[in-house]
């Protein structure tokens, strides 16, 4: 879900730093317009430097594999912090008491920018608690503004203006926390099998890319294991549908009972499941062919136990280098423990574990 999230608020970012890295520089003609050649000059210069700024941010990158919500968050936090910035610096070059017409309108307009890059957060899927640590650095500069050049923080003067950053500070989080809870209602839905509950093949595709990723950056071993439901078909052709369907559930179920806290199922098609199994290295196997035997498959409808043959590779003893090959050896390594009797496991090495009672 925090990955999802990254995305949209990088993709977001990149796309408003783009536009304002047009639109800043295009506001210099007003500044050029309204104040002294001098102040001008040191404005167009700030300018420049902010539309530096967000050409930065609005360059395509590739996301951070390993923290891309942090990632996220760094460049959202540069972008919000320019305008109040670039407002604060321009409050130290003008001088207000000498304000005159046009100037002053502009200058007004410049106060407005905390308030806006406020009210900007409601645009990204983030906490309550997150849009409050970015609001406060921006109601920071905003106070600095109104006390600057030795002025009071007046209640009259200044607290419509305070009151009216904060509502647009409760609109975002209000908005955020509704974009963040239907991200995540949606994400649940795409990502997960509905009838089991399981990763979907394309969700667990992406969490196998990823994981395969990250375990080869830290050359920690990657396992995976391929599980194929022994004559399933029979189930389907002389109980129904149905029937298959609840054995499937409750395989999963029991499957998860199995798995680690980290370890990611996938429903990789039919009655075929990937058991996705991090920093698992080969001597840790037999172990984990233990829990499942001890733990079984459940049973089929007449009462008889359900078997499965299963395909087990892992990166770094089958030496592979890229995880559609690591899914590869796995189902190869089923089809091997289907021809040998199917109810066993062929490991790396193609060790072959039988699973049956007999076994224990």
């Amino acid at each position: 879900m925090r990955r999802h999230a990254a995305l949209v608020i990088i993709a977001r970012v990149q796309l408003i730093s783009a536009l304002f890295a047009v639109l800043v520089p295009l506001w210099s003609v007003v500044d050029v317009l309204v104040f002294d050649s001098h102040t001008a000059a040191w404005l167009v210069v700030l300018r420049l430097a902010s539309a530096a700024v967000f050409v930065g941010l609005a360059w395509p990158r590739q996301v951070s594999p390993s923290h891309p919500y942090l990632q996220a968050v760094i460049m959202l936090l540069i972008m919000l912090m320019v305008p109040p910035a670039f407002y604060l610096v321009s409050l130290q070059l003008i001088d207000a008491s000498a304000l005159v017409n046009g100037q002053f309108l502009v200058m007004q307009l410049y106060a407005f920018m905390p308030t806006i890059v406020l009210g900007g957060l409601a645009i990204f899927p983030l906490t309550a608690l997150e849009i409050l640590l970015f609001s406060l650095p921006v109601l920071g500069i905003a106070v600095t503004g109104m006390v600057s050049g030795g002025a009071e923080l007046a209640l009259d003067q200044h607290g419509a203006t305070l009151w009216f950053m904060l509502m647009m500070m409760g609109v975002a989080m209000f908005s955020g926390m509704s974009q963040s809870h239907y991200m995540e209602s949606l994400v649940h839905k795409a990502m997960t099998d509905p009838l089991t509950g399981a990763y979907t093949r394309r969700s667990g595709t992406e969490a196998l890319e990823l994981m395969f990723r990250l375990s080869s950056m830290s050359a920690k071993p990657l396992a995976v294991a391929f599980f194929d439901l022994d004559r399933f078909k029979t189930i389907n052709d002389q109980y129904g549908h149905d029937a298959g369907d609840q054995v499937l559930c409750a395989l999963v179920e029991r499957l998860r009972q199995t798995l680690r806290r980290g370890d990611v199922l996938v429903r990789w098609g039919g009655e075929e499941f990937i058991a996705i199994l991090p920093e698992m290295p080969a001597d840790q196997m037999p172990a984990f062919l233990r829990r499942l035997r001890e733990a079984g498959f459940g049973t089929r409808p007449d009462g008889s136990p359900l078997t499965a043959s299963i395909g087990v590779t892992e990166s770094l003893a089958d030496g592979v280098l890229d995880w559609p090959v690591l899914v590869e050896l796995a189902d190869q390594r089923m089809y091997e423990a289907k021809r040998g009797g199917r109810d066993r496991a062929v490991l790396p090495g193609d060790v072959s574990v039988p699973l049956g009672p007999a076994a224990v």
